[in-house]
């Protein structure tokens, strides 16, 4: 089996065992009292690791190569996709997290990336064991990185399933976390993009 490594958010030397996977799940059964045999687990362990695999998937790609396709588009204004939403596993728990990010950036030199790009990124980082903090630091990291725009804004909600299921069990609770770049600190580029978030979201 090999050891799934991540550096600097890209995914290197990575394998998905699932005969592995399957021994560990069965292992969990049997471990809190259950009968894996009975009619109703004697597929789970199969289940769970092919289910698993799909939701880790973002381990086996670097989600920043999708915006290596860039185009020309005569704009300086903001680009922003909204309200894209994403499922994560917490790494603390493994536990679901899950809401909406919203991503804008405005461009230096006309250069753009494609809409469905933006959703295609996030989709890659939220694919992983997380934090929330982290993803929404890798998104605007790879568009720094690739764009080289003016600058980049990330705002992430989601609620934590180890918050409801387990713990405080607050249903509900949402958790909201940001990450500004270049001009995005400007007070009035900030104001103008929280406007633009907040102003036109759904009920």
């Amino acid at each position: 089996m090999k050891l799934i490594q991540i550096k600097q958010g890209k995914a290197t030397d990575v394998n998905f065992d699932e005969a592995a996977a399957e021994k560990a799940v069965l292992a969990l059964l049997q471990a809190v009292g259950e009968d894996p045999q009975r009619e109703g687990l004697a597929e789970t362990p199969a289940r769970v690791a092919r289910a698993w695999k799909e939701i880790l998937s973002g381990l086996r790609e670097d989600p920043a190569q999708h915006l290596d396709k860039v185009f020309t588009v005569e704009t300086d204004e903001m680009v922003l996709v909204r309200d894209i939403e994403f499922h994560s596993v917490c790494e603390h728990h493994l536990l679901p997290f899950y809401g909406r990010a919203h991503v804008a950036y405005i461009p230096r030199n006309n250069r753009v990336t494609g809409l469905s790009k933006l959703a295609r990124l996030v989709e890659g980082y939220a694919r992983r064991p997380q934090v929330q903090e982290r993803l929404t630091t890798q998104i605007a990291q790879a568009l720094v990185e690739k764009l080289d725009p003016m600058g980049v804004c990330v705002i992430m909600e989601a609620e934590h399933m180890c918050m409801t299921m387990r713990g405080i069990r607050k249903p509900g609770a949402s958790t909201v976390t940001s990450k500004l770049c270049g001009i995005m600190n400007n007070p009035a580029t900030r104001q103008e993009m929280m406007h633009l978030v907040m102003g036109g979201r759904r009920a």
